[in-house]
Formats: C-alpha cells, sequence, structure tokens
C-alpha cells in the first residue's frame, strides 16, 4: 500500500469514528485512538506501518505548542512560573521516584528503574489539552496548573535524553551518522543550546515583524500559510538537528510572537493543520497497540496500565489538594494528566537505541502508554458524567471551583482602525476598556502600532480570525471597515458564529443604513452624519440664528431625518414608493424648520467664521 492509500485509510478511519464516538459522548481523542486501533497491522491490518505516519503526526504536536505559545505573553508566562515551576517540578521528581521505586521493588537495576520512571512520569500533552479545550476549562484554575505541569515535562525532556546515555547498561554501538551536536563537550553543548535558543528569540523579536508586514503588503493569504509553516517546520529541523526538543522550540517561538501583531492572522493561518496532524497523531497511537502482546500477557498488561493511572493519578491528586484546588478540580486535574505522554515514544525509543532498556520491556512500556492513552477518555467520562454531578451536590459553594485565570482576550473587538476606529477606539480604550483592533493594511498597522496600541493584521470578515482574535469571549464588535460589501459580510458571519456579541456598526450612507437595519444590529451610526449636523448647527449660527434655536433645529432634524430613514427602509431603494414619502418628510421637515424663522436675521460680519 502507497502512503496515498494509507492516507485516504488513515482519513476514512477518523471522519467514520470520531463522528461516532463523540455522538456517543466519547469524546474526539478516543475516537481517534479507536480509529487506528481498528485500521492497525494487530486488527484489521489495513495500515501495516504506521510509524512513518507517525513521524509526520507528530508534526501536530509541535504546533500546537506553537499556538499555545502564540496564545501566551511573556508577562502572562512571567505570571505562571510559580505553578510552572513549583507544581511542574514536584510532580516530575514525585512521579519519577515512585515509579521508579515500583520498578525497582520488582528487580530491575537502579538505571532501569529511574530510565522507566522518568518516561512513565510524563503527561500527553495533546491528549490533556485537547480535553480540557474540548470542555472548555483552559482557563480555569485548573487549567492553569495542567497547562504548567504539562509544559514543565516538555521542558524536562531535554534533561531526560542528555542522561539516557549516562545510564546504558551495556556499551554503545551506535552506527548512525553523528551530528554536529555529538562531538562536542557538555560545556560547548550548552551554550550551543543557549545560542540557538537566544537567536529564535530574537529572530523573533527583530525579524518577524518586516517579514509578515512584507507578506502583508502582498495581500495573499495563502503566503502568510506558507510563512507560518516554514517558522515551526524551521525550528523543528533547527531543534532536531541538535537532539532537542522540537515542541520546546516551536513553544519558545510562539511566546517570542506573542506581542506580534500578526499573531492571529499566523493563528488562524496554521490552525487547521493543528487539529488534523493532532488526528492523525492519535490514529498512529492507535494503530500501534500491539494486540498480539496483550493477549499473550493479559493480567500483566492489565497491572501496569493500571500501576500507571492508579500511581499518578494518587500524586496529582495530591499535589492538586496541596496547591489548594476545589474537590471537583482535584478530579479533573489529576484524570487529564495520569496517562502516560506522546514524548514516551521517542524517550523509550532512544532509551532501547542507547542500550539502557531492552526490546521485550521497551514494546511493554510502549503498549502500557498507548493503552493508558486509550483509558484515559474513558476516565475523563466517567468523572464527567458521575463524580462531578455528585461533588457539586456535595461543593454547591466551592470557593475554588470557578477561580478564573485572567482573560487573554479583550472586552471589544474593532474590525478596521481608520480615521473613524481610531477615535472610537481611543475614546474606548481611555475610559479603561482594552481593545483588539483587526485591519488589513500593512502601512497602517506599523504606523499605529508606534503609538502603543495593540493592532493586529487580518481580514475580519473571516470566522478562524474572529475567533483567534477572543469573539467567543468578547462583549462588543465594533465594524468600522470602509468597504460596505465587507461590513455585511461580517455581521453575517458574527450572527451565524457569535450570536451573543452585540454589533455596533458604521454605515456608508443613508442606503446602507437601511440594509444594516434589515440585519438587525444592534446600533448603527451613519458616516460623517453627526460631523455634518455639528457643521450645520454652526453654520446656522454664523448666519445669525441664536444658539439655542440652532441646536433646536439641528436635533429636530436628527429626530426627523432617523423616523424617515427607519420607514424608508421598508421599501425599495429609488422605487416609486421610496421617493415619494421621501419627497413628502423632506416638505415636513422644510415647513417646521422655516415656520418660526427669524425675520430680523442678518448675515454676520467675516469675523464671525474665525475660529
Amino acid at each position: 500500500m502507497n502512503s496515498l492509500q494509507e492516507a485516504f485509510v488513515f482519513l476514512t478511519a477518523g471522519v467514520i469514528a470520531v463522528p461516532l464516538a463523540s455522538r456517543l459522548g466519547l469524546g474526539s481523542v478516543l475516537g481517534y485512538l479507536i480509529a487506528g486501533a481498528a485500521i492497525g497491522p494487530f486488527a484489521l491490518g489495513l495500515v501495516l506501518n504506521a510509524e512513518h505516519i507517525m513521524h509526520i503526526a507528530e508534526f501536530g504536536v509541535v504546533i500546537m505548542l506553537f499556538l499555545i505559545g502564540l496564545e501566551l505573553q511573556p508577562a502572562l508566562l512571567w505570571r505562571l512560573r510559580k505553578p510552572i515551576l513549583g507544581l511542574g517540578s514536584i510532580q516530575v521528581i514525585l512521579s519519577s521516584l515512585a515509579l521508579g521505586g515500583v520498578a525497582l521493588a520488582f528487580g530491575e537495576n537502579w538505571r532501569v528503574s529511574l530510565t522507566i520512571g522518568m518516561i512513565l512520569a510524563l503527561s500527553s500533552t495533546a491528549i490533556a489539552l485537547q480535553i480540557l479545550g474540548e470542555k472548555k476549562l483552559l482557563n480555569t484554575a485548573m487549567g492553569q496548573d495542567s497547562f504548567s505541569v504539562l509544559l514543565f515535562q516538555d521542558l524536562a525532556v531535554i534533561p531526560i535524553i542528555a542522561l539516557l546515555p549516562l545510564l546504558a547498561t551495556q556499551p554503545m554501538f551506535n552506527n548512525t551518522p553523528a551530528t554536529a551536536f555529538d562531538h562536542l563537550m557538555a560545556w560547548q553543548k550548552t551554550l550551543m543550546v543557549v545560542g540557538i535558543i537566544g537567536c529564535i528569540i530574537l529572530a523573533g523579536r527583530f525579524l518577524m515583524r518586516p517579514l509578515f508586514r512584507f507578506i502583508a503588503e502582498s495581500h495573499l493569504r495563502e503566503l502568510f500559510t506558507a510563512a507560518a509553516l516554514l517558522i515551526v517546520v524551521g525550528i523543528t529541523l533547527l531543534m532536531d538537528s541538535i537532539d532537542l526538543s522540537p515542541a520546546m522550540g516551536a513553544f519558545i517561538a510562539g511566546v517570542v510572537l506573542a506581542e506580534n501583531e500578526y499573531r492571529h492572522e499566523i493563528e488562524a493561518s496554521i490552525e487547521p493543520f493543528k487539529g488534523l496532524l493532532l488526528g492523525l497523531f492519535f490514529i498512529s497511537i492507535g494503530a500501534q497497540i500491539d494486540f498480539a502482546l496483550i493477549l499473550k500477557q493479559p493480567l500483566l498488561m492489565v497491572g501496569l496500565v493500571f500501576g500507571l493511572v492508579s500511581i499518578k493519578f494518587a500524586l496529582l491528586f495530591g499535589l492538586a489538594k496541596l496547591f489548594r484546588l476545589g474537590l471537583g478540580d482535584r478530579y479533573w486535574f489529576a484524570f487529564s494528566l495520569a496517562q502516560g505522554g506522546e514524548f514516551g515514544f521517542v524517550l523509550l525509543a532512544l532509551a532501547h537505541s542507547d542500550h539502557v532498556l531492552t526490546k521485550t520491556m521497551t514494546e511493554l512500556l510502549t503498549a502500557t502508554i498507548a493503552l493508558s492513552m486509550v483509558v484515559t477518555p474513558i476516565l475523563i467520562l466517567l468523572n464527567e458524567k458521575l463524580l462531578q454531578p455528585r461533588l457539586k451536590q456535595q461543593e454547591p459553594n466551592n470557593p475554588y471551583q470557578d477561580e478564573i485565570m485572567p482573560l487573554q482576550h479583550n472586552p471589544v473587538i474593532i474590525a478596521g482602525f481608520g480615521r473613524f476606529g481610531q477615535i472610537v477606539g481611543r475614546l474606548i480604550h481611555a475610559s479603561g476598556y482594552p481593545v483588539t483592533v483587526l485591519d488589513n493594511n500593512a502601512q497602517r498597522i506599523e504606523m499605529v502600532r508606534r503609538f502603543g496600541y495593540k493592532i493586529f493584521y487580518g481580514d475580519a470578515t473571516r470566522e478562524d480570525l474572529l475567533f483567534s482574535a477572543g469573539a467567543s469571549q468578547a462583549q462588543l464588535l465594533i465594524i468600522a471597515l470602509d468597504d460596505r460589501t465587507q461590513i455585511n459580510k461580517l455581521i453575517k458571519v458574527t450572527k451565524r458564529h457569535y450570536p451573543h456579541l452585540k454589533v455596533l456598526v458604521r454605515a456608508y450612507d443613508l442606503v446602507h443604513y437601511q440594509e444594516l437595519k434589515l440585519l438587525k444590529v444592534d446600533y448603527i451610526e451613519r458616516e460623517l452624519f453627526q460631523g455634518s449636523i455639528n457643521l450645520g448647527r454652526t453654520a446656522l449660527e454664523a448666519l445669525g440664528v441664536p444658539s439655542h434655536e440652532a441646536h433646536t433645529k439641528a436635533n429636530y432634524f436628527v429626530q426627523h431625518d432617523q423616523k424617515t430613514s427607519d420607514h424608508l427602509a421598508a421599501y425599495p431603494f429609488a422605487s416609486k414608493n421610496y421617493i415619494s414619502i421621501a419627497r413628502r418628510a423632506y416638505e415636513d421637515l422644510v415647513q417646521t424648520l422655516q415656520a418660526d424663522k427669524s425675520e430680523t436675521s442678518e448675515p454676520p460680519k467675516t469675523e464671525s467664521f474665525k475660529n
């Protein structure tokens, strides 16, 4: 079977299994795992070698970490330093010692036991974040702590990789080509790692903004997708060439770009690739479950999976209590992280090639990690359906249950930041309400950024970009675009996907105002209308009309025009009825405004027009 046929089988299995699993309440992750197990070499045998697909699918984890980094501005990451360094480090150390201690108790030497403990201490970033994201728990205090633990685990992969060769139980005979990293001394390797990470940070700070501004000026959306993927692939190759975690490099790059005004467009461009590749990743895991090995030693496999999940669950639950999470959140925290991790497969392969673990042990632990991943969605389902309802009854006023992380998205989104949008944005921002601005003019973005505003490049009519900008959490959408067609399109997209948003719009003219009335937006401000009224009122005063009378005439004009415009919205523009009603309304307006016109008003002197 060639690669194209295998891809077809993978995609077919996912398309069939995932909707069925979701409909049964099992979640998408378990659906992907079941699909992989069904088509794998140990079941239907439709795919005999899933490992090369796995290498491609692992790129989905890298993209996921990159997108997570884009959401974490350095200031927020600094606020998370305590749970990352505290909770994360304690979890990895205690889990490594506990699981390694069990292996030691069963007769393994200390080198093998420590290796097993460190590998099994890691949890699945992909599964945990996918589940917490689906359950909308990532922005809770529990979600914050879960992410902190997962992030520290990803960082811990680097020293574990460096430690594995030192734990070898027999001489190493490595016939693989040496990399530029292999012949260096320890201090040289450290300097190289620091230097490469520093280069990633500097490039993100000083090179990415001009690059994306250049791409934005081309107005070709596909170039953004290509550039974003180029960055992620480049970092993956760079980190992989020196035996470091590509996911960590992608995460660092994402954090560096979190302050970039083009980050929402970047995120929207590569989000679909993340979902597809993560799906392939989970299917690949399911396909590698060796059912022959499980059937050959069923009791051993059940014991290994049960022991792994139980030990990690107990430690995680205890840590959640120590860090003062509510009772319900403790179960979410422990169940979400109790499985083995995707980096475990990589570390097991390295441990075997470094002669730390035997082939038999590597196969057993690979199956254990895979099965623990399969079990996790089931445990999450039991927790959600059985445990959480009872816990809510026991603790209705849990003070920690509703503790939410600081919002990463602003309550107001402004689409279009020309002259009109800038005035609105300045007023709202100066009043203490942060705004997210979307604009597709690269030169305007560069200019506005110099004044300290946070503005992001992108086409606001795209639903994926609105989602990245925080439309699901925002309260107001202010539309100040110049193109009436784009305005109407954005309103329809917003009404369809984000009906909770209050939509405030600038109308291009009277006809556009009537179109917007039919679209049922919350508020419409006609372009130039208020400024024209103010100028007209000043002109009346300059012609000798008393100030109070000019204000009265202007206010009546506004009320009359508003009433007439609303009435005309029911008729096609320039139709017979439309013109007839507009003429009668104007005649009424003229009659009213001229009824009390002063006979003694005199033209003003020239000096009256001076400022």
